[in-house]
C-alpha cells in the first residue's frame, strides 16, 4: 500500500472509525471516484469534509483555453459564477458536486487559485525568475498578455485559508474562492517579482504579431481569470499573514536555489530574443 493510496480507503475504514476524526481534509481529490470513495468512507464516521477544488472548475477556465465557446465572462468570478459543461479526465466540478450534496456528511470547498511559493511543483515564478537572474536586458509581452489578469496565492497564505475553513464551523455547507485579493496584470507582476529580485531590465510591449512565437502563451487573453474573495474574508475572518513583497523574497529565493531539473529550453530561446530586441531597436532608430 503507496502513501496516499485511496484504493485502501475500504479496508481502513475500522482504523478510520477508532481514529474518529471530527474533520477530515482532503488534499488530493481529482475525479468524481475519488470523491465518492472519500463519502463513502467516512459518512457516519467524520462530522464534516473540506475538498480543496480549484478555480480552473469556472467556464472561464474553458473560455480562456478555446474549449468552450462564448464571450469573456464577467470579472471577477464569484462562487456562484458558471462553471465548465467540459470535462477533462481529471475535473474538479463532479467533485465539487459529489461533496456538497451528500445529506450525511457535510461538505466545504475551496477553490484555489494559481499557488506560488517555495516547492512549487510547477515552478510558477521560474519562467521570469531565470530571466532575471540570467541579467536579460527585456521581457517581451505581447500588448494584450500585459492587460490580462490571473489570481494567484502565496502558499503559506492559502495554507492559513485552509486552516481557517478546516477549524470554523462556519465554513459548514459552503464553497470559498481563495486568492490574493488584488489580480495583477502581468506586467505588474513581472514588475513586482523584478524589483524584488533587483533586475534592472525592462518590459517591452508588441503586438501579438510581433511576438516570437516561443513566447506565446496560446490564450484567449480576452479573458481574464479572477476570482472574488468576499466571501472567504468576510465569513471567516480571512486576510494574508504574509505580504506579498516577502512571499515574492520566499518564492525567488527558493526557485533560484532549486531550479527545474528540465526548464524547457525552448522557451528560454535568448538568441531568438537576441536578434528580435536588435530589430525592434533598429526600426525605432530608422
Amino acid at each position: 500500500m503507496a502513501y496516499g493510496d485511496r484504493s485502501c480507503f475500504a479496508e481502513l475504514a475500522e482504523e478510520f472509525r477508532r481514529f474518529a476524526p471530527e474533520v477530515v481534509l482532503d488534499t488530493t481529490n481529482y475525479i468524481e471516484r475519488d470523491a465518492q470513495m472519500l463519502m463513502n468512507t467516512f459518512r457516519g464516521i467524520a462530522r464534516r469534509v473540506v475538498v480543496l477544488s480549484s478555480i480552473d472548475v469556472y467556464r472561464a477556465y474553458g473560455r480562456l483555453h478555446y474549449t468552450e465557446p462564448g464571450p469573456p465572462d464577467p470579472m471577477p468570478l464569484t462562487e456562484d459564477s458558471p462553471l465548465r459543461e467540459k470535462f477533462g479526465e481529471y475535473d474538479k466540478v463532479p467533485v465539487e458536486r459529489t461533496v456538497m450534496n451528500d445529506p450525511a456528511l457535510p461538505g466545504t470547498v475551496l477553490r484555489l487559485p494559481a499557488v506560488y511559493g517555495p516547492n512549487d511543483g510547477m515552478h510558477r515564478l521560474f519562467m521570469y525568475v531565470k530571466r532575471m537572474v540570467d541579467k536579460r536586458p527585456a521581457i517581451i509581452l505581447d500588448e494584450a498578455m500585459a492587460k490580462w489578469r490571473w489570481s494567484r496565492g502565496y502558499v503559506e497564505n492559502v495554507a492559513q485559508a485552509i486552516l481557517l475553513a478546516v477549524s470554523d464551523e462556519r465554513s459548514v455547507g459552503r464553497i470559498y474562492n481563495v486568492a490574493e485579493a488584488e489580480a495583477l496584470t502581468e506586467i505588474e507582476w513581472i514588475k513586482r517579482i523584478g524589483k524584488v529580485a533587483g533586475w534592472e531590465g525592462e518590459v517591452i510591449i508588441v503586438t501579438k504579431d510581433q511576438l516570437p512565437t516561443h513566447l506565446d502563451w496560446k490564450i484567449a487573453t480576452e479573458q481574464h481569470w479572477v476570482v472574488d474573495t468576499t466571501r472567504l474574508r468576510e465569513e471567516l475572518g480571512y486576510q494574508e499573514s504574509v505580504p506579498q513583497v516577502e512571499a515574492l523574497r520566499r518564492t525567488i529565493d527558493w526557485e533560484r536555489a532549486n531550479p527545474p531539473s528540465e526548464p524547457h529550453p525552448e522557451y528560454f530561446d535568448y538568441a531568438k530574443e537576441d536578434a528580435f530586441l536588435a530589430e525592434l531597436g533598429s526600426h525605432q532608430q530608422g
